[in-house]
C-alpha cells in the first residue's frame, strides 16, 4: 500500500511539473498566464507529451497486434483440437505465444499506462479546488502559481469544476451553469472521440475473421458508455486531457491504418489499391503509359483464353458419335 501511495505521489510530482513546464512555455510566448485556456493548453502539452513517451509501446502494440492476426490460423487450430480440454488449451496457447514471440496484452499497454497519469492529474485537479497543494504546487515557488490555476476559468467555468458539484463553484465566483455546460460538452466529445477511435481500429485495420471482432465491438460501445456515465464527476481538466489524448489516438491510428496496415483488413485492401495507383503515376512519367488507368490495365493480370472446342460438320453431326468413317479399301 505505502508502495501504491509513494508511487501516486510521484507521479502526481511528475503530472503537476510537466504541467507548469508548458504553462510557462505558453507563458513566456505570450499568452496570458492567468487565462483558463492557458492552462487548458498546458493540459495538451502534457498529453502530447506523455504520448511521445509512449510511441515506443504504440509501436509495440502495432507489432502485437501483427502478430495476433498472423498466428490466427494456428489459434483456431487449437481451439479445435482441444475444445473438451480447456486446460491443455490454454498451455498450448501459452507455447505458441512464447514460440512466436507473441504478448496479447501488448496491445493494451499504452491505455494500461495512461490510467495512472491519468489518476493523478485528477488528484491534482481535486487537489486545487479544495485547495490541497499536489505535486509540486507543494514546493514555495509555486505558492503565486497555485492560486493563479485555481483562478482559471473557461467561459466562466473553473478548470476544476465537475458536472456534479457545479453548484460548489458558486462559492469562488464561477457559474455553476456555465460549469454544467461546458463539463456536458466536453463529455459528449469525449465520447464520440473515443467511439470514433474505437471504431476507426474495428473497422478498418482489424480482420473479420479475427475471433476477437465480437468483443472489440462491444467494447465500442461499452468504453463510450463508461466514459459518459462516470464523466460527470470528471474534473474539466481531466475531460480536456482525455478529449485531447483521443485526438491523439486517432490521428496516430489513421497514420498507422493508412501506411501500415494489418493484412487482410479493408485498410490493407485500400493501401494496395494506392500503391498500384502509385506505381501507375511512376510509369507514367517515365512515358511507360499513357495515362493512369492504361498503366492500372497493363498491370491487370491477363486472363489465357479458354479453348474453345472445334466445331463439328454437318455431316459428323448427322453420323453421331457412334458412327465410324467408312474405309475405301475395304
Amino acid at each position: 500500500m505505502e508502495k501504491a501511495l509513494f508511487l501516486l505521489d510521484w507521479l502526481r510530482t511528475g503530472v503537476s511539473w510537466i504541467l507548469v513546464q508548458c504553462h510557462q512555455l505558453l507563458s513566456a510566448i505570450g499568452l496570458d498566464p492567468a487565462s483558463g485556456w492557458t492552462w487548458a493548453l498546458s493540459i495538451v502539452g502534457l498529453v502530447i507529451v506523455i504520448r511521445i513517451v509512449l510511441i515506443p509501446l504504440f509501436v509495440k502494440q502495432i507489432k502485437a497486434q501483427r502478430n495476433m492476426q498472423v498466428i490466427q490460423p494456428q489459434i483456431k487450430e487449437i481451439q479445435k483440437k482441444y475444445s473438451g480440454d480447456r486446460e491443455r488449451q490454454s498451455q498450448e496457447m501459452m507455447k505458441l505465444y512464447r514460440e512466436t514471440g507473441t504478448n496479447p496484452l501488448s496491445s493494451c499497454l499504452p491505455i494500461l499506462l495512461q490510467m495512472p497519469i491519468f489518476f493523478a492529474l485528477f488528484s491534482v485537479l481535486q487537489g486545487i479546488a479544495t485547495e490541497t497543494k499536489e505535486g509540486v504546487f507543494n514546493w514555495d515557488q509555486y505558492d503565486a502559481l497555485f492560486q493563479q490555476a485555481r483562478d482559471a476559468s473557461i467561459f466562466g467555468a473553473p478548470l476544476y469544476g465537475t458536472f456534479l458539484s457545479a453548484d460548489e463553484v458558486a462559492v469562488d465566483g464561477f457559474s455553476p451553469v456555465a460549469t454544467r455546460v461546458v463539463t456536458f460538452v466536453l463529455i459528449i466529445l469525449m465520447v464520440a472521440t473515443t467511439y470514433t477511435t474505437q471504431r476507426q481500429l474495428i473497422m478498418k485495420n482489424t480482420a473479420s475473421d479475427n475471433p476477437m471482432v465480437r468483443q472489440q465491438k462491444i467494447l465500442m460501445y461499452v468504453f463510450p458508455l463508461m466514459f459518459g456515465i462516470f464523466g460527470i464527476n470528471f474534473p474539466i481538466g481531466v475531460l480536456i486531457y482525455w478529449f485531447s489524448t483521443n485526438l491523439w489516438s486517432m490521428g496516430q491510428q489513421f497514420y498507422v491504418i493508412r501506411n501500415n496496415p494489418q493484412p487482410n483488413t479493408p485498410a490493407y485492401t485500400a493501401w494496395e489499391g494506392r500503391q498500384k495507383e502509385k506505381g501507375a503515376r511512376k510509369a507514367v512519367k517515365r512515358g511507360e503509359a499513357e495515362s493512369v488507368e492504361d498503366a492500372l490495365k497493363a498491370e491487370e493480370p491477363k486472363q489465357t483464353p479458354r479453348s474453345q472446342p472445334k466445331k463439328k460438320s454437318r455431316s459428323q453431326r448427322k453420323r453421331g458419335p457412334g458412327s465410324q468413317k467408312s474405309d475405301p479399301s475395304v
